[in-house]
């Protein structure tokens, strides 16, 4: 299996559906929304038509891999391979004309991520990684953030839809933070915050209760940058993306504060 290939062919599908959703972003209408759940957890035909596209495109690629996708638009089901496919993260954003959305997309054997890509349509910008070959922008090779404390982070952060019982805790740290880093951001694509990790944009990103399709991708980005993804307690709790830490060379420090706040 040659990962270099597979990635680039899955940015290659990625730019296809990107196109589309940034066509259709032009002209999108807020009567077009719809619910998800009880929580303000968004969809439109955008989300949707994409994941088809890409549902189309990536079964080419590797026609023997099962799907694990956040509109369910397929039947296929989890295989020993599997595409991990967010069509349009950062939904509520793009239905209120933020430009701040991604689609991304990984190729997963277990718990094992080897190929992921994250696009921002908006800025033609293409973040791309496989095992063992380095985290890309475009052409440019990813380096995480150098910073080692958390006084000199900027620090990316969401607000999940449910916190599962744990806001108190959760509003807390982000206060801890708040008072002691240069600043923290919420963007509101938990993809494209990852992938600002990886390219040192950021010095870390955390966030509570996501979806494994929320950072599939992110999650090799950023460990193939040179950076560190765990859970709140330093283990493996992100891969059920329960509890997610991803940083560079802060992340010991950051994760001594979460670890006392939490």
């Amino acid at each position: 299996m040659n990962l270099e290939v597979i990635t680039k062919r899955l940015a290659s599908s990625l730019k296809e559906a990107g196109g589309f959703i940034r066509k259709e972003f032009e002209t999108f209408s807020s009567d077009k929304i719809e619910k998800k759940g009880r929580y303000n957890n968004l969809v439109s035909y955008v989300d949707k038509q994409a994941e088809e596209m890409l549902v189309e495109s990536l079964t080419d690629i590797f026609p023997d891999a099962g799907f694990v996708t956040e509109e369910n638009t397929t039947t296929v089901g989890r295989k020993e391979y599997n595409w991990i496919i967010d069509p349009l993260d950062g939904t509520t954003n793009f239905m209120h004309g933020l430009p701040i959305f991604c689609t991304t997309a990984a190729l997963m054997k277990g718990d094992e991520v080897l190929s992921g890509v994250v696009l921002d349509p908006m800025r033609s910008e293409v973040f791309y990684a496989w095992k063992g070959g380095g985290a890309w922008l475009n052409n440019t090779k990813l380096q995480v953030s150098q910073v080692n404390t958390v006084e000199d982070s900027l620090i990316i952060t969401g607000f999940p839809y449910d916190l599962k019982g744990q806001t108190e805790k959760y509003y807390a740290l982000l206060q801890k933070f708040t008072n002691r880093c240069h600043g923290v951001r919420r963007l509101g694509s938990a993809a494209l915050d990852m992938a600002y990790v990886a390219s040192g944009r950021g010095e870390a990103f955390f966030e509570y209760n996501l979806n494994i399709w929320d950072i599939a991708a992110g999650i090799l980005l950023v460990e193939e940058a040179g950076g560190k993804v765990t859970d709140f307690s330093g283990g493996n709790k992100h891969l059920t993306a329960i509890e997610v830490l991803a940083a560079g060379k802060a992340h010991e420090e950051l994760l001594k504060v979460i670890k006392g706040n939490w």
